[in-house]
């Protein structure tokens, strides 16, 4: 099947200046390319673009493939990609929220290539969306979770647009991993929304997110160490390379990586979630990548129970644990995402730090891409109860 691509298309416009801690504002002019207009690979392609400001990090393993080329400058980065089949408005579509611990990645990184999916007639989609202070640093002066609100406006673009691209707006799913997969469950009990998709899928994420007092530490925190009152207005004036390198030296909160997160008062009392399809699962090591010891417990305590306390809000939710232990870090954090993308041979995954090794199962990436593939055409991976992945 031929498959088309289509690179940084605008969702919403550049986040620049005091706009950082603004709602996304819509994009002036045309909402970006159409299959056969510039901006598709081939003659007159721009190539991947800009990403939003992020430090880099650090890890034993080589993360490069999930983690893109790191911070590209350019003010015009909430974008997203597709990848397309050209089936007439049918396919189903997928639109995939990438991790980073809410500080770093990119929806153009290697392994979140489209091309198997579309090659399997879905119609894939992934985005960039502010990350770090812009982002996520509540304050109240801004619009909270305001890396959310870029997700959902990218939504509404895929709502508006993607029957361009041969994909069926009424048969979205969406899915992402670690901060990509708590800001999908976010997503579920967000009213705004509602209508936007009918499958989900929460990989390493699941229900989980900081309260409000927890958020205000970290602003507090921030604004100290930058000098500043903790207000929009005070930060708006910060250039991007302060207030990134200032909150990469912040601690994270409780068990999490991060200092940042997706902010939800009260859980419990958190609206009923939308009534679509779930997929929600974890690796069986997710401590390994941070080569932690003292913390692993805990992490993986974090990991486990953000997926049940999503798992407890539906009446059937398909489940899953991915446990191959072949690599040099075993069933760690982020390790399903190639075999989901099914682009295992990128040769940063198989060197000796590289996250896969290797030695790879030649049959895993068919059986895990399969079924999401699966899900995303019938909203069932293909299983009852919870399927082992090994």
């Amino acid at each position: 099947m031929a498959v088309s691509v289509f690179r940084n298309i605008p969702y919403a416009a550049g986040p620049t200046g005091a706009a950082r801690f603004a709602a996304p504002a819509p994009v002036p002019g045309a909402p970006g390319p159409v299959p056969g207009a510039p901006g598709a690979d081939g003659p007159g392609s721009d190539g991947p673009g800009p990403t939003a400001p992020a430090p880099e990090r650090r890890f034993t393993a080589d993360l490069s493939p999930l983690m893109g080329p790191g911070w590209v400058r350019g003010e015009d980065y909430l974008t997203l990609n597709v990848w397309t089949p050209h089936t007439g408005g049918t396919a189903p579509v997928m639109v995939f929220v990438h991790g980073g611990a809410f500080l770093s990645g990119t929806g153009q990184a290697p392994v979140y290539d489209g091309t198997s999916f579309a090659r399997d007639g879905v119609v894939l989609v992934t985005l960039n969306y502010r990350l770090g202070a812009p982002g996520w640093l509540d304050l109240p002066d801004a619009p909270r979770n305001r890396g959310l609100l870029d997700v959902l406006a990218a939504l509404r673009w895929v709502r508006e647009h993607i029957a361009d691209y041969g994909g069926d707006p009424d048969r979205v799913t969406v899915f992402g991993q670690s901060a990509g997969g708590m800001i999908v469950s976010a997503l579920l009990v967000t009213p705004e929304a509602a209508g936007l998709f009918r499958g989900a899928i929460s990989q390493s994420g699941g229900l989980h997110a900081l309260t409000g007092a927890e958020a205000a530490e970290t602003t507090r925190a921030l604004a100290d160490r930058l000098g500043v009152p903790a207000t929009a207005e005070a930060f708006a004036d910060i250039p991007d390379e302060r207030l990134v390198s200032a909150l990469a030296e912040l601690p994270g909160v409780g068990p999490r990586m991060s200092p940042l997160g997706v902010v939800l008062d009260g859980l419990d009392g958190a609206p009923p979630p939308h009534p679509v399809d779930l997929l929600v699962g974890t690796n069986t090591q997710e401590s390994l990548l941070y080569q932690r010891p003292e913390r692993s417990a805990a992490i993986d305590a974090m990991f486990r129970d953000a997926r049940e306390r999503l798992v407890s809000r539906y009446d059937k939710a398909f489940t899953y644990d991915f446990d191959w232990r072949g690599g040099p870090f075993g069933a760690c954090h982020a390790v399903e995402l190639p075999f989901v993308f099914d682009n295992t041979e990128l040769p940063a995954l198989r060197t000796a730090n590289g996250l896969l090794g290797p030695d790879i199962p030649p049959s895993l990436a068919a059986q895990t891409h399969g079924a999401w593939v699966r899900f995303a055409m019938s909203g069932d991976p293909g299983w009852s109860g919870t399927h082992r992945f090994h």
